[in-house]
C-alpha cells in the first residue's frame, strides 16, 4: 500500500505541470515581439534593397548620359581637327603672288570651323564638368589653336594670344552660364604644334627665294621655344608637352640649318662672281656641294 505522503505527491504533481497564467502572457508577448522583429527586418531589407536599386538606376542613367555626351564631344573634336587641318593645308599654298587670296580663303574656312563645330562643342560642355572630358576634346582644340595662330602669323607676323582666342569664342557661350574658355595647357600644346608648321613654311619660303621671311620665321620659332623652355619646368612634367618640346627643338634646328646654308651659299656665290642668290645650286643637297 502507498503511504499518505506518496499519495499527496501523486495528487499534487499534475497540478505542478500546468503553466501559470502570468507565464503564458510572457510567452505570448515574446512570440509577438519575435514576429514583429522579423517583420521589421524583412521590411528594412526590402526598403534597403529598393533604395539600392534606385541608387544604381540613378548611377546607370548618369553613366549612360555621360557616355553619350562623351561620344558627341569626340565627334565634334574630330570634326574640328579635320577642318582645322584643311585650313593649315590651305595656308601652305601661299606664295608671294597669291598671299592675300589664300589667306582670305583660309580665314573664311577658319570662321566656318568656329561657327559649325566649335559652337557645337561649346554647347555640349558649357555649364558642365567639362574637365572630365578634356581628353576627348583637347586634340580638336589644339588643332584649332594651331590653325588660328598659323593664319595670324602669316597675316600679321605676330602671335595670337590666349585672350584673343577666348574673345573669339565668347559669342558662342550662353550669357546665363559661366563662359567656356580654352585652358592654358591646351593653348601651349597647340602653340608647340605651330612650330612644326612654321618650319615647313620657312623651308618653302627658302625654296621660293624669300630668305628674309624665312629668317623672320626662324626668329619667331626660336622665341617660342625659348619661352616654352622656361615654362616647361612649371608644368608638372607633362608627358604631352615633353614630347612636343623635343619635336619643337628639331623644328628650330631644321630652320636654323636651312637659313645658315642660305647665308653660306650666298657668300660662296658672291665670291664666285654670281649676284643671283636664287641660283639653282641652292636647291642641291649637301652631299652634292
Amino acid at each position: 500500500m502507498l503511504s499518505a505522503s506518496a499519495l499527496r505527491r501523486i495528487s499534487v504533481s499534475p497540478m505542478a505541470s500546468k503553466p501559470k497564467p502570468h507565464r503564458l502572457h510572457q510567452l505570448a508577448g515574446t512570440t509577438a515581439l519575435q514576429i514583429s522583429a522579423k517583420r521589421a527586418r524583412t521590411m528594412s531589407t526590402e526598403s534597403s534593397s529598393t533604395a539600392m536599386k534606385d541608387a544604381f538606376a540613378k548611377y546607370a542613367d548618369y553613366l549612360n548620359h555621360f557616355n553619350e555626351k562623351r561620344e558627341r564631344v569626340i565627334k565634334a573634336s574630330r570634326d574640328i581637327t579635320i577642318s582645322s587641318k584643311k585650313v593649315i593645308f590651305q595656308v601652305h599654298r601661299m606664295s608671294r603672288l597669291n598671299k592675300e587670296e589664300v589667306l582670305e580663303k583660309a580665314e573664311k574656312d577658319l570662321a566656318a570651323v568656329i561657327n559649325q563645330y566649335i559652337s557645337r562643342l561649346v554647347k555640349e560642355l558649357q555649364g558642365t564638368d567639362h574637365w572630365k572630358l578634356r581628353r576627348a576634346y583637347s586634340p580638336g582644340v589644339q588643332e584649332y589653336i594651331e590653325a588660328a595662330t598659323f593664319c595670324k602669323f602669316c597675316r600679321t607676323g605676330t602671335l595670337l594670344n590666349l585672350e584673343e582666342i577666348n574673345a573669339t569664342l565668347l559669342p558662342l557661350n550662353d550669357p546665363s552660364l559661366e563662359p567656356l574658355k580654352v585652358n592654358v595647357l591646351d593653348y601651349l600644346l597647340g602653340l608647340a604644334d605651330l612650330t612644326g608648321e612654321l618650319m615647313r613654311l620657312a623651308i618653302g619660303r627658302i625654296s621660293d627665294g624669300e630668305f628674309e621671311y624665312a629668317e623672320k620665321i626662324c626668329r619667331f620659332v626660336r622665341d617660342i621655344y625659348r619661352e616654352l623652355t622656361l615654362l616647361f619646368p612649371l608644368m608638372d612634367d607633362n608627358s604631352d608637352m615633353k614630347m612636343k618640346m623635343d619635336t619643337m627643338l628639331q623644328s628650330v634646328v631644321k630652320i636654323e640649318n636651312a637659313c645658315f646654308r642660305v647665308h653660306v651659299r650666298g657668300s660662296e656665290y658672291t665670291l664666285l662672281g654670281s649676284s643671283d642668290p636664287s641660283s639653282f645650286l641652292l636647291g642641291l643637297p649637301d652631299s652634292e656641294l
